[in-house]
């Protein structure tokens, strides 16, 4: 069964998200096809979706005011998996620790906003990430932390500090994983998830 997936494309790495979910599709013998959001309408034919970096609070005021965030509050509530990276994480979470970004909700962690340093201050880690056999190449620019976590459960934690999460259908990381070949933490969130309502997994089982 093919799967559509989307990239909610209102900023960030369209096509490397487009690439990874390809990637990771390919890994699990599974037929994809990916579509760019940036109007309302197409969030629901997707059975996947993901939400890149940026910038936050412009992420936020796009996604509301072209009618997008509903229709991943409903995406979610469908049980449908959902990757948040980066700014991405921080629009999908309960609480975003600044004002001007109108949360989603669909991920009951809190974040600290450039938690470890600037621009100039990004680096690369191996990342123990909990459903990974090996270290993860975790890419890590103007990255938030979490500060508290709900009912999420931690997958990754780097400096102390947590940096990937997965609560139900919904897996968030602080990094990028789309700048990066291993497309691990796609197949992750979209095809190894037990929580998520994907046609591809319901298959398998």
């Amino acid at each position: 069964m093919s799967l559509t997936a989307g990239v909610v494309a209102v900023q960030g790495d369209v096509e490397e998200h487009a690439a990874a979910i390809e990637r990771a599709a390919q890994d699990h013998d599974r037929e994809v096809t990916v579509r760019e959001i940036r109007d309302g309408g197409i969030v629901p034919d997707c059975d996947l979706l993901a939400m890149p970096g940026g910038e936050s609070t412009t992420i936020s005021r796009l996604v509301h005011s072209e009618g997008i965030a509903p229709e991943i509050r409903d995406h979610v509530a469908a049980g449908k998996p959902l990757l948040a990276t980066c700014a991405g994480l921080i629009v999908a979470s309960s609480d975003a620790g600044d004002d001007r970004v109108d949360e989603l909700e669909v991920l009951d962690v809190s974040v600290e906003r450039n938690a470890f340093g600037r621009q100039k201050d990004s680096f690369e880690a191996p990342l123990a990430v909990d459903g990974l056999a090996d270290p993860y190449p975790a890419v890590f620019i103007r990255a938030p932390a979490i500060d508290a976590v709900g009912d999420a459960d931690v997958l990754a934690s780097w400096d102390g500090r947590p940096v990937a999460v997965r609560d139900g259908p919904v897996v968030g990381t602080s990094f990028h994983p789309e700048l990066t070949a291993d497309s691990r933490i796609h197949g992750l969130a979209f095809f190894e998830n037990e929580a998520a309502a994907v046609p591809a997994l319901e298959d398998a089982q």
